[in-house]
């Protein structure tokens, strides 16, 4: 009797080991359990991936998790962070959060120089709702002052340099030319070489506006964009335009020759940026699927070794308790036989369907590869970088070569919603291929904003999805999977 009790005692033991790592996993991913600091940095992550709406709500229960908590510092970052993301969309929101987040750091002081950079913010916010409302600059200018100050008395060059830049933009846009230059004047003699070209970018701004043609021109000259198309285009175009202002149309077409050889060399260095970005990912995501069969393979492993004590701890207990009676033992080890042959087959089942998925990964990284060796998808591909127009035969081409792929995928959708624009039909071709909305505003001459608020019409007023959490590419998905089930 006391080996049966201490034999139960270990079954016991071993059943509560396996269920308590079951339930220690659980709690690992339990969402309720993420505190405010987790909110915010799953909120960047989100805001990272162009998961706009998503990123803006977990920005927003950090917040109120750091209130609760009392987590100050979290919660003027997350403020920060938030306006940040709303300065484009809503500009007065921005503005609020900013005040929010200087209201937070004086009530709870913390590092002097966060204090600088979050006053800086909220003037910008300020001066970019002015100038959207057509309003006064005062309080633009009163907190960025204060942050002007603030950074004066610590000895910050780097933000004296920064909040003196945004001084002159704000002067600027008052259109008080001569104080926005000496305030740009100030920022060039202190700036970082991280902050050098934005200043020098402002200075020469000031220079044109107040027609001093050659120091603007000798300001430009100084700028150095490296591999900032944006930047590169502004230095180009304003030395057009000085060129032109001084009647030397020979000079403007050397200016403009060099921003489209600048461009081109642009181009080239980012394909093959991307193309070293393609191959380490791919590299990274083998590793992964790697390290998570093997994981897998530890897990299964472990609960059949735990699995198969328990049966012979079992079977133990009942050759133990009902030596004498035969037939009922043997009935019960047939069972047992039963039993193990049933998880055997469940188990080669489980190895079939993985086999399976990963036969369907295959398929699918086959077609994608036969896509990205089209034509037209390479051109598209080109929309990072510069603007490209496709012709009616090439869009045919690509819906065309989608439609091998995918199983006739767009010609069932133009069957299923004859109210589809051809533009739409364009989108929704653009989104399976995967283009960021930044791509997609380049292929079109948009925003990111306007990119975005497309997809969600045609999401809402064509499909009829008002979940703002739904993409369109999750939705162009359930339609083609939805058509699948019903062939």
């Amino acid at each position: 009797m006391k080996t049966l009790k201490l034999t139960g005692w270990m079954l016991m033991l071993v059943v509560f080991l396996a269920c308590g790592n079951r339930l220690g996993n659980r709690q690992e991913h339990d969402p309720h359990t993420m505190c405010a600091k987790e909110y915010l940095e799953a909120g960047e992550a989100a805001l990272e991936t162009d998961s706009v709406l998503q990123g803006e709500t977990l920005l927003r229960k950090a917040i109120g998790m750091a209130e609760q908590e009392h987590d100050w510092h979290t919660c003027y970052i997350a403020c920060q962070r938030l306006a940040q993301s709303l300065s484009w969309s809503n500009t007065e929101e921005a503005l609020r959060l900013a005040k929010q987040a200087v209201k937070v750091f004086e009530e709870h002081p913390d590092d002097e120089r966060n204090h600088i950079i979050l006053l800086d913010f909220a003037g910008t916010y300020a001066s970019q709702l002015a100038y959207n409302s057509d309003d006064d600059y005062t309080e633009a200018l009163v907190l960025t002052q204060r942050a002007y100050k603030l950074a004066a008395k610590e000895q910050q060059p780097d933000l004296m340099c920064q909040t003196l830049t945004s001084l002159a933009n704000i002067h600027w846009a008052m259109e008080d030319y001569g104080q926005a230059l000496h305030e740009a004047r100030e920022a060039e003699r202190l700036p970082t070489p991280e902050l050098l070209q934005g200043t020098l970018q402002v200075l020469a701004r000031c220079y044109l506006s107040c027609d001093s043609l050659k120091q603007a021109e000798a300001t430009y000259r100084r700028m150095e964009p490296g591999d900032d198309i944006h930047a590169a285009y502004i230095v180009q175009s304003n030395l057009a335009k000085i060129a032109v202002r001084r009647l030397a149309p020979e000079e403007a077409e050397e200016a403009i020759d060099s921003a489209f050889e600048e461009a081109e060399g642009f181009y080239f260095k980012a394909l093959e940026q991307k193309d070293a970005y393609y191959q380490a990912a791919l590299q990274q995501e083998r590793e992964n699927e790697r390290l998570a069969y093997t994981a897998a393979l530890h897990r299964r492993t472990f609960i059949g070794l735990v699995v198969a004590f328990a049966i012979l701890l079992t079977a133990a207990v009942w050759v133990l308790r009902y030596r004498l009676r035969l037939v009922r033992q043997q009935r019960t080890y047939e069972t047992a036989q039963h039993e193990l042959e049933k998880q055997h087959l469940l188990q080669e089942t489980a190895r079939h369907r993985q086999q399976l998925n990963q036969a369907q990964e295959v398929v699918r990284f086959l077609q994608n590869f036969i896509l990205q060796r089209s034509e037209v998808v390479r051109k598209l591909n080109e929309s990072t970088h510069r603007h490209i127009s496709l012709n009616p035969k090439e869009w045919a081409d690509v819906e065309r070569t989608l439609n091998a792929i995918d199983g006739n995928r767009f010609a069932l959708l133009r069957e299923q919603f004859p109210m589809l624009k051809e533009e739409d039909v364009q989108l929704c071709i653009l989104t399976r291929l995967q283009l960021s909305n930044r791509s997609i505003g380049n292929i079109y001459g948009l925003t990111i904003s306007a990119v975005q608020h497309r997809k969600l019409k045609l999401k809402k007023d064509i499909f009829g999805e008002t979940d703002p959490d739904v993409t369109l590419e999750q939705v162009l998905n359930n339609q083609n999977a939805q058509t699948d089930k019903n062939q």
